[in-house]
C-alpha cells in the first residue's frame, strides 16, 4: 500500500514531540551519574554557580533545599527517611549543632585531609571547611588614622562610645568570643567582653552592612565584621558601596596569635541516600575550580593552598590567620553565649 504523505502540521507536531522526548530524558551520562542533595544555609544565587559547575564537570544534578536556619534539626527530624546526603553551612556553630544532633557520618578521604588544613576540620572527619572569613575591624577613614589593631583594644578605654556591633548572640560574635575563650580562659574574657560593651556607641543591632553604614554616618568609628560583607559592598551593591568607600578594613590579630577565623563547613548526612555522590561534591569543592569560585564569587578565602584570594580581600593585608582550631572554638561558644547574657551584652 503507498505511503501517503505527511502534511507540512503533522510533520511539526512530531518535530516537537522529538524535541520534547530529547530534552525530558536525561542524557546517559545524567542518568548514570545520578543526583546529590545539599541543604544549605548560603543564598541560592551564591551558591548556584558552584552547583552548575559541580555537574557540568560531574554529570551529577544537584537539588537544593536553602534556609537561614534550623536544617540540621530538619535533618534529625527526618531520621532515616532524610534525602539530605550533604549540609553546607556558613558557620563552626552549625557545623557542631550537626554533630551534636547525631546527623554527620565520618568522611574517610585522602583528598580531603590532604588538602584541608587540620585545623580548619574535625579531629573525627565529621566536617571539613570548603572556605573561610575572618572577623575584623572597619574603620573610619576620615576618623581612625591607625591601620593595626588587636582584638584585645577594642576594650581600651580611648574607643569609649566609638564602637558599633552586632548582637553578641549572632553566630560570627558568638565564634569571636568563643575563640576569646579559648585564648584568655572565661575570667578574663568576661572582663574584655564588659570593656568592649562599655565602649558601644549603641545598643548592638543590625548586621556587618549596618556596621559600617553608621561608621559612614558618624554613628561611631569603628566596628566589628565579617571580610567578604565589605568586599560586597563595595563591588555588587551599588546602594551600600558609599558605606564602603567611607571605610577600611584592619585585620586585627590576638595579642600573640592570629585573625579569628571562621569557616563555610560541609558535613556528609548520616543516612545520605546518594552518600557516594555527596562525598564527591565535598571533594569537588575543595578543588581548585571551586576554591577559585569561592574567591571569586564568595570573597572568602580559599581553604585550598595555592589558591589566591580575591583582589579587594588581598588588598586587606597579609592575613596572619589564628591557628586555634575551629573545633577548640566550637567547644567554647555555649561558655561565650552565657557571658554574653552574663555582662548584658545586648542590652
Amino acid at each position: 500500500m503507498p505511503t501517503r504523505p505527511r502534511s507540512s502540521s503533522s510533520a511539526r507536531l512530531s518535530s516537537v514531540i522529538v524535541a520534547a522526548v530529547l530534552v525530558a530524558v536525561p542524557s546517559a551520562a545524567l542518568a548514570q551519574a545520578g543526583e546529590v542533595n545539599v541543604y544549605t544555609y548560603r543564598e541560592a544565587k551564591l551558591v548556584a554557580p558552584l552547583f552548575e559547575a559541580f555537574t557540568k564537570d560531574t554529570g551529577i544534578k544537584v537539588n537544593t533545599i536553602s534556609a537561614s536556619s534550623g536544617l540540621e534539626q530538619r535533618i534529625a527530624t527526618e531520621g532515616a527517611n532524610s534525602p539530605a546526603d550533604v549540609l553546607l553551612t556558613v558557620d563552626i556553630g552549625r557545623l557542631k549543632e550537626a554533630i551534636d544532633l547525631g546527623v554527620a557520618q565520618p568522611i574517610k578521604s585522602d583528598v580531603l585531609d590532604k588538602v584541608v588544613p587540620a585545623q580548619y576540620r574535625d579531629p573525627n572527619g565529621l566536617w571539613y571547611a570548603v572556605s573561610a572569613r575572618a572577623r575584623v575591624v572597619y574603620a573610619s577613614k576620615a576618623r581612625v588614622a591607625q591601620n593595626e589593631i588587636t582584638y584585645e583594644e577594642l576594650a581600651d578605654p580611648k574607643w569609649k562610645g566609638r564602637v558599633c556591633i552586632r548582637s553578641g548572640q549572632n553566630i560570627y560574635n558568638n565564634a569571636l568570643f568563643a575563640a576569646a575563650v579559648a585564648h584568655y580562659g572565661e575570667a578574663k574574657a568576661e572582663e574584655w567582653l564588659k570593656g568592649l560593651k562599655a565602649n558601644l556607641a549603641q545598643k548592638p543591632s543590625g548586621g556587618d552592612r549596618e556596621v559600617a553604614r553608621d561608621i559612614a554616618a558618624g554613628k561611631c568609628d569603628i566596628g566589628v565584621g565579617n571580610t567578604y560583607y565589605w568586599a560586597l559592598m563595595s563591588e555588587r551593591e551599588p546602594d551600600k558601596k558609599a558605606w564602603a568607600e567611607a571605610t577600611k578594613v584592619i585585620l586585627p590579630t590576638f595579642q600573640g596569635h592570629g585573625t579569628h577565623m571562621n569557616v563555610s563547613g560541609v558535613i556528609l548526612a548520616k543516612n545520605a541516600p546518594n552518600k557516594a555522590n555527596g562525598l564527591k561534591l565535598i571533594e569537588w569543592l575543595v578543588g581548585e575550580q571551586a576554591q577559585k569560585i569561592y574567591a571569586d564569587m564568595n570573597f572568602e578565602y580559599p581553604i585550598r593552598s595555592g589558591v589566591k584570594p580575591h583582589a579587594v580581600i588581598a588588598g586587606y593585608g597579609e592575613l596572619a590567620a589564628d591557628p586555634l582550631p575551629i573545633a577548640t572554638i566550637a567547644e567554647n561558644k555555649k561558655k561565650a553565649a552565657t557571658l554574653v547574657d552574663k555582662v548584658g551584652f545586648d542590652n
